[in-house]
């Protein structure tokens, strides 16, 4: 019996532990609680991904000379490799072995389809540093059927005399918005974005600039006291 005992206890006691053992160290701190070394620093976005983000033709010539502005933030910023393909009319994106954020990719995607929606370089960037921004998009006969000479009407409503009216929009309620042609698009936060949206929507049923003049400052007001 004691030739078994030892012949059964032993291999265990051998086989499990040798000196200076990295797993010999105290796996368990004071309060017992597992203990495991520090893991590596490994790049996150190993993966090789592309996106193609094709460019409308009225902003292949504002792309070309604003272009020096556009892949810097994506190339050191972001750690993208990035071009702009002539034949597909498109900025190519993926990312390299230098890229460490996973979202990385999405938002350099969302930066260039933001400038060839027709947002300023200035303001499109503001995608690349704040993660609570975002783009809202939609039609004017979304919010009522309109033709001809009701429509050119709703557009400039919405625009006002050199563009007073959108940028009291903009400025009230700290988005940024771009009309192209029926489409209007909007930049900013979700609260941000339902104020504009309101507005524009006030507008576009007929409501007189001067009153959605009035109900931006009241909106405007609560803002500063909020914040």
């Amino acid at each position: 019996m004691t030739a078994l005992s030892s012949t059964t206890t032993n291999p265990p006691l051998t086989t499990s532990s040798t000196p200076n053992d990295p797993s010999d160290v105290q796996m368990t701190d004071e309060t017992g609680r597992p203990k495991f070394p520090a893991a590596a620093t490994i790049p996150l976005a190993f993966k090789r991904e592309q996106r193609n983000v094709p460019v409308p033709p009225h902003r292949q010539a504002p792309l070309k000379t604003t272009w020096s502005k556009i892949y810097p933030p994506l190339v050191e910023h972001l750690k993208l490799q990035v071009r702009m393909n002539t034949k597909t009319r498109a900025v190519e994106l993926r990312t390299s072995s230098l890229t460490t954020d996973t979202g990385a990719l999405q938002k350099g995607e969302d930066f260039v389809r933001a400038f060839c929606l027709g947002f300023d370089v200035d303001d499109a960037i503001a995608l690349l540093r704040l993660d609570d921004l975002y783009i809202e998009t939609f039609e004017i006969k979304d919010v009522k059927t309109l033709h001809g000479e009701h429509l050119s009407r709703a557009i400039g409503r919405i625009a006002g005399k050199d563009g007073k009216t959108k940028f009291a929009i903009e400025n009230a309620s700290r988005t940024r918005v771009v009309l192209a042609d029926q489409k209007i698009h909007i930049l900013g936060g979700f609260k941000n974005i339902h104020i504009a949206r309101e507005a524009i929507v006030s507008l576009i049923l007929g409501a007189q600039p001067g009153k959605v003049y009035g109900n931006l400052r009241t909106v405007a007001g609560r803002m500063k006291e909020r914040f």
